[in-house]
């Protein structure tokens, strides 16, 4: 009854998914996975003649300048894409926001109307200069002359509703699918073109990426709604204008399925007729290979591109230089222009080849969930695992050739999620039984005991799925100790005392890193290195990281008073802390295998450690800590650039927790910081006040630095770009 009883509850899971109940992630990773899979092994391969991609690249931006160009210059590619090489179509994957005054037209008016009033001449010569230097009326001229469609996007919900530009008229009314589905949420605003560049095309497109939860595209809005309408995408609206400018049809197919009603959306553009999914969307028909030809927009403007790869096609001008930012992660790719996104949309709308989810797909999903789940638990729970694997295998099989199939129709139905029922039980029904309570304590305990306490190893036993020694990255928090003057230090001792020290020293200071369910991570001599989040979940490992280097320290003068009584030596320390993403598992070689972090931001914080002497403070934290730390209160030390770094990190020493924070620590923070920001700024003289007034209030030897500093920099100036970054040269 278990066995059935968690067999079942793993269906449900699975279904309730599905439903859209829950949302499981490892779910839609999976269909994607699947959805790249069997897309990279039937994609088409070849070139296509029918679309280009004209490219703003580096080439382009070193001949011509830094984008935007002129719109004298865009007049004469455009002039150049038509009369000399005979294209049939322009799409802008880029929007004309601006009015461009680089020909001075402006400047010349104003001097024509105030400082040359009085001249004739100027103004005759003026008038006949008009209309070759107003670079926007020109451009406007080449737009309305030709068939070409402009670009614009829209402001996704919670990025504002800002306004700029003018949009094109609905390309449909507002009950033209009466209605679309709900998918992402409408717009709340837009970046348009200049009215008049928008009232001379003949036509324009939003070109708005669509990307799933992985950050990738896969699917792409044909239609937007907005306002009184919807409004087209980039890639249908080039279409339409390649193909004479003609109305855009939309409607809906109706259809029953055992009782059930299903509506399809459609859209037909160019007498070309395109499924939509219910939500507006398709699935983009990425081809394999480079199918589209690049030529650099500066080349074309000079002529110097081939005839061939231009003449009579749809050509599309985007850009693949990573500062205009327009690259797209893809299942072909991580850094995908997104132009191409369009080209391929084009060919697959000319191929009839896009393909889209069916309204019945959930339906059907869920269906198969439920139906494979009850059939394969009653044939588990009957025949074993042996007569279990055989109908499993073929389970999958049936799925797969399912998926074929409706992938040939050009039908996106997602089959991970009857996929993982299937694989999933027979895994849960084979495993059950081999793993109990006391098998898993010891397990855990043999993995982590070494490195976290026994209670959270204990803690750890009663879902050691979750918890792994396999290697991963994630966001992390590490902490670095370590005694000042070691050398000095073990010197003044017998080798037997010094074991004793320590052992003394590094049991005091790991209680207090597992009281905060630290991960100890190694003891190198007598510094300790130590890391939260993992193996255990920590949503507040900067938190308890900080908070355990306030009580390491806090711990020090009662253990100092224990020294002193057996004849040893004072202790102190300074302890480092960096919050960032970090690489954990366990590594090592065949010979020995360690459960450690690793990373810059690692490095980071041992480096944190190794300068806490130099500013006098026993903790130093980076600004990522400080982020994510709501409970403590901060004073910001300085901003340095470590060895091997370039990029200026923020250290700051924490004060307390916020609520227990006393007045002059609240004073102190606060004068600290203003006198900072006078030194980053080179008022040495408002700097030197606050320092010393605030010395002769509290001792201060952060004060003492920056007292010695500023001595400097009135003796030896710093460089004019001096940021007020210290630099350290040394690890």
């Amino acid at each position: 009854m278990a066995q059935a009883g968690l067999s079942a509850l793993f269906v449900l899971l699975i279904a309730a998914h599905v439903a859209g109940l829950i949302h499981i992630a490892s779910m839609q990773r999976a269909e994607a996975w699947l959805y790249d899979a069997w897309l990279m092994r039937t994609a088409p391969v070849g070139t296509d003649d029918r679309v280009a991609i004209l490219d703003i690249d580096e080439a382009s931006l070193k001949s011509l300048g830094r984008w935007p160009w002129s719109r004298d210059t865009m007049t004469a590619l455009v002039e150049q894409l038509f009369d000399h090489y005979g294209v049939a179509a322009v799409g802008f994957d880029v929007v004309f926001a601006e009015p461009d005054t680089s020909s001075g037209l402006a400047t010349l008016k104003q001097l024509a109307y105030r400082d040359l009033a009085g001249s004739r001449d100027f103004r005759a010569a003026l008038e006949q200069l008009a209309p070759r230097l107003d670079y926007d009326a020109r451009f406007a001229q080449a737009l309305a002359e030709r068939p070409i469609s402009l670009g614009y996007y829209f402001i996704p919900q919670g990025y504002g509703d800002a306004r700029t530009g003018m949009l094109p008229q609905p390309s449909l009314p507002a009950d033209a699918f009466s209605p679309l589905q709900p998918g992402t949420p409408p717009p709340t605003g837009y970046g348009a073109n200049l009215a008049a560049f928008q009232q001379a095309a003949q036509g324009a497109g939003f070109f708005n990426m669509r990307a799933d939860e992985d950050g990738t595209a896969r699917q792409i809005n044909m239609v937007s709604p907005f306002g009184e309408g919807y409004y087209l995408a980039l890639s249908a609206s080039t279409l339409r204008v390649a193909f004479g400018g003609d109305p855009v049809l939309a409607g809906i197919d109706r259809q029953s399925v055992l009782g059930r009603q299903y509506r399809s959306p459609w859209l037909e553009v160019g007498g070309l007729r395109i499924p939509l999914s219910a939500d507006g969307t398709v699935h983009v028909p990425y081809r394999a290979g480079a199918p589209f030809p690049y030529l650099s927009a500066a080349a074309v403007l000079a002529g110097k591109a081939p005839l061939e790869q231009l003449e009579n096609r749809i050509v599309l001008l985007g850009s693949t230089a990573p500062g205009l930012s327009d690259l797209r992660v893809t299942p072909f790719s991580n850094a995908f222009p997104g132009v191409e996104i369009h080209a391929h949309l084009i060919a697959g709308m000319l191929d009839g080849t896009t393909r889209t989810t069916p309204p019945w797909a959930a339906d059907a999903r869920l269906a198969a969930v439920l139906l494979l789940g009850a059939l394969l638990t009653a044939v588990l729970l009957r025949f074993g695992p042996t007569i279990g694997l055989a109908a499993s295998i073929a389970l999958l099989a049936l799925l797969l050739a399912a998926y074929g199939a409706a992938w040939s129709r050009f039908w996106v139905v997602p089959m991970a999620a009857p996929m993982l029922t299937v694989f999933g039980l027979y895994a849960l029904n084979t495993a059950y039984g081999f793993f109990a309570a006391t098998r898993s304590k010891r397990q855990i305990t043999k993995l982590f005991g070494q490195y976290v306490p026994p209670e959270l190893a204990a803690e750890m036993s009663q879902n050691p799925a979750h918890y792994t020694m396999e290697g991963q990255s994630r966001e992390m928090s590490v902490l670095f100790s370590d005694i000042r003057g070691f050398t000095n230090f073990s010197e003044k001792l017998p080798p037997t005392e010094l074991s004793e020290v320590l052992n003394a020293y590094l049991s005091t200071m790991t209680r207090i890193i597992q009281q905060h369910r630290g991960t100890i991570d190694k003891y190198i001599g007598d510094a300790i290195m130590a890391f939260w989040n993992a193996p255990v979940d920590l949503a507040d490992h900067a938190t308890r990281a900080v908070q355990t280097a306030l009580d390491m320290q806090a711990a020090l003068p009662q253990l100092n008073r224990e020294f002193a009584t057996r004849g040893w030596p004072e202790v102190k320390i300074g302890i480092g802390v960096n919050t960032g993403r970090m690489s954990v598992g366990n590594m090592g070689s065949e010979f020995r295998m360690s459960y450690t972090v690793m990373g810059d931001a690692v490095n980071l914080g041992s480096r944190l450690e190794g300068i806490t002497k130099q500013y006098g403070v026993g903790i130093l934290v980076t600004q990522p800590t400080v982020d994510a730390d709501p409970v403590h209160a901060f004073m910001k030390v300085d901003e340095v650039r470590v060895k091997g770094k370039e990029t200026p990190v923020a250290i700051y020493q924490p004060m307390g927790r916020k609520e227990e924070l006393s007045e002059q620590a609240r004073m102190v923070a606060r004068i600290f910081g203003a006198a900072f920001e006078r030194y980053q700024s080179r008022d040495w003289d408002a700097a030197t006040k606050m320092l010393t007034e605030l010395k002769e209030a509290v001792p201060c030897a952060l004060c003492d630095i920056y007292l010695e500093r500023i001595a400097h920099f009135r003796e030896l100036p710093p460089p004019t770009d001096w940021d007020g970054v210290f630099v350290y040269t040394t690890k």
